[in-house]
């Protein structure tokens, strides 16, 4: 049975629904957003600014075809951290802007060369299985959220607060009817906000939301931004290290694609895509930002909720563009517990992983061919165990090939090493032509 789509790509929902179903998507990207730029020494509020302008400079580049939020990207912490401590933090960015051109570069060479080598490269047992690995490669993130404290500590009174959130996400999910039905995370994290907030007032030893940060706070005030600088090393260093978040921007937009139901490699065109990305990477850099990424917690908003309405993406990218001037609302989000999130991304993650099983199931992949097996196989080992390959750049930076990434590239040579055996799913498909 097919699903029903609240509002696809192009529908734009009324102004009553429009703005719970941005401040969700908010919700799903604030936390990972704005951990890169305090773990790297950058302005949280600048990549608020940035990831919500990038997503903005991203849904036009495309064409306002692809649904998809641009946050921080963890791939660039590395060279961020190596870079401004040996050459300054201007020429840290000045490298990002370098990995930004270079996207659209490649994508250019992709418009000119076609995307039909992708069909061959990535069939669906690569598709699907490289699916799976990106929702579980985020499975220990969230299960660490949801259990353990600011210590790393395994915490009851967190993995309690947690399931709450979990318990409340999934009813509402499964139970609630109509426009209730399409704001279950946003529901979730109000819900289990409010139960850790009433445990902390009945039961004082465990309150673990502090009011103080808002307190803190200006009410309105400017991000620090940055001036980008430039040199060789540095530029080079991001060009190489981008490599491989290039590989994850196919399977962040194979997803997508799979999600909504649209092939994106082919409207608006991958060159587009990695176009926007770059753009928005070198314009985040432009402006002190860390570099962007597509982000999977949105993906997952999407699969839960059903809606693929790139106004919906646009309106959250214009609510982080005002939190990173309102600073007394973004000091509130801040407060909102690492375990509500943690029981919010329990589900998310999990629903990206089953989109990925699903495409293998759909796509009629063959398991008692030992070929598709083994590929499978070695893509979830890598993928999920933390596969790694790494050399020296320069002093301090290293170029990686990690996770998700590394298994991409691997399930993609194997695809096309291992010869096509009787039997599997295009064989199949030709002869019932």
């Amino acid at each position: 049975m097919t699903q029903t789509v609240h509002w696809g790509p192009r529908e734009r929902p009324n102004l009553g629904h429009w703005i719970p179903l941005s401040v969700q998507h908010v919700f799903a990207m604030f936390g990972a957003t704005i951990l890169v730029p305090i773990l790297t020494g950058l302005d949280p509020a600048a990549a608020l600014f940035t990831a919500g302008t990038g997503t903005l400079i991203y849904i036009l580049c495309t064409g306002a075809k692809v649904p998809a939020f641009l946050g921080s990207s963890f791939a660039f912490i590395p060279p961020l951290i190596a870079i401004t401590a040996s050459h300054g933090l201007p020429y840290a960015l000045g490298g990002a802007v370098a990995a930004g051109i270079f996207y659209v570069i490649v994508g250019l060479i992709i418009r000119f060369a076609g995307t039909g080598w992708l069909d061959k490269a990535l069939p669906p047992v690569v598709i699907g299985s490289v699916i799976v690995v990106i929702g579980l490669n985020l499975a220990p993130t969230a299960m660490s959220m949801a259990m353990n404290d600011s210590a790393g500590n395994y915490s009851l009174v967190y993995l309690s607060i947690a399931a709450v959130t979990l318990g409340i996400t999934v009813a509402a999910n499964i139970f609630l009817k109509g426009f209730f039905s399409t704001i279950p995370i946003l529901i979730g994290l109000v819900a289990g906000y409010l139960f850790a907030l009433i445990m902390g007032l009945f039961f004082p030893a465990y309150a673990i939301i502090n009011f103080q940060v808002i307190k803190d706070a200006e009410w309105f005030g400017l991000p620090k931004f940055g001036i980008p600088s430039f040199a060789f090393v540095p530029c080079l260093t991001f060009i190489i290290v981008s490599l491989a978040t290039i590989c994850e921007h196919l399977g962040d937009t194979l997803v997508t694609s799979k999600v909504v139901g649209y092939d994106f490699y082919k409207d608006p065109g991958l060159h587009r895509t990695l176009a926007g990305d770059g753009i928005a990477t070198a314009w985040a850099a432009f402006w002190g930002g860390p570099p962007n990424t597509t982000y999977g917690e949105n993906i997952g908003v999407m699969v839960i909720t059903r809606v693929y309405s790139v106004w919906v993406i646009g309106g959250a990218a214009v609510i982080a563009v005002i939190l990173s001037v309102f600073r007394k609302f973004g000091a509130l989000i801040q407060t909102i517990p690492t375990p509500v999130l943690g029981g919010i991304s329990m589900l998310l993650f999990g629903i990206i992983a089953s989109s990925g099983l699903r495409t293998i199931v759909e796509s009629g992949v063959d398991y008692k061919d030992k070929r598709n097996l083994t590929i499978s196989s070695v893509i979830f080992v890598i993928g999920i165990g933390g596969g790694r390959l790494a050399f020296a750049i320069t002093e301090g930076v290293e170029f990686q090939l990690a996770g998700v990434a590394l298994a991409t590239v691997v399930g993609i040579i194997l695809n096309l090493i291992f010869p096509a055996s009787r039997g599997t799913v295009t064989e199949k498909t030709e002869k019932g032509k």
